[in-house]
């Protein structure tokens, strides 16, 4: 069954996404009860399109997401940053939009959620970046206008999107975060090389052409 959904249960098959329409606030938070704290699948609510996403990655997407994810850190270390990661995270606008970062970066505003388990978008602000991995399914970035994250990662079938939020919407650019590299053609190549040669070889590699001049 691709999709099961009861009182207590909330289960898709892996590598599968389903549409649910005509969908309302109170439905997409009756699905994050149900699913309590699991992390999976993935819940997205758009009130502009009355839908409900869920989406169940393949096992193929945890280990890119674990190595763009890695990939940031040592870029921001390199560029002498702090930051706070979250993964899972469940980012929500009352009644107006929910998402599901693969995981996200918290890096000019990491001082406003020091200590805290849970985001409330309400009270706190929202990431400073948020990655997406797709491999079976089709993130928008316009999913993400109504949470307003001001940097959107999407990578894609070996290419890197990224997105800038403008205050309305989101624009195709080069990354404001890290301004002096062309991300978009450096990290799919190493993000590939970790799934087709091991993570830790492509992670030294990265990090030795780093310290090497080699990606700017």
């Amino acid at each position: 069954m691709l999709v099961k959904v009861s009182q207590d249960t909330l289960t898709l098959s892996p590598g599968s996404e389903v549409i649910l329409r005509h969908q309302t606030w109170e439905d997409y938070e009756q699905l994050l009860k149900i699913r309590q704290e699991q992390t999976y699948p993935k819940i997205y609510f758009n009130d502009s399109t009355h839908e409900i996403l869920l989406m169940a990655p393949l096992p193929s997407h945890g280990k890119r997401i674990d190595t763009l994810r890695d990939l940031v850190k040592i870029l921001l270390r390199h560029q002498g940053l702090e930051w706070e990661c979250f993964d899972p995270i469940t980012l929500k606008r009352f009644a107006l939009s929910g998402v599901e970062p693969d995981t996200c970066f918290y890096i000019d505003n990491r001082q406003a959620i020091l200590g805290k388990e849970k985001i409330d978008l309400s009270i706190d602000p929202p990431p400073d970046l948020a990655l997406e991995v797709d491999l079976t399914s089709t993130t928008k970035a316009k999913d993400y206008q109504a949470i307003g994250i001001p940097e959107l990662w999407i990578y894609r079938r070996g290419n890197l999107l990224i997105y800038i939020f403008d205050g309305k919407e989101y624009q195709d650019q080069q990354s404001l975060i890290f301004r002096e590299f062309e991300l978009k053609k450096i990290l799919p190549k190493y993000v590939e090389l970790a799934w087709n040669n091991g993570s830790s070889l492509a992670l030294r590699q990265f990090e030795q052409d780093l310290r090497d001049g080699k990606l700017n």
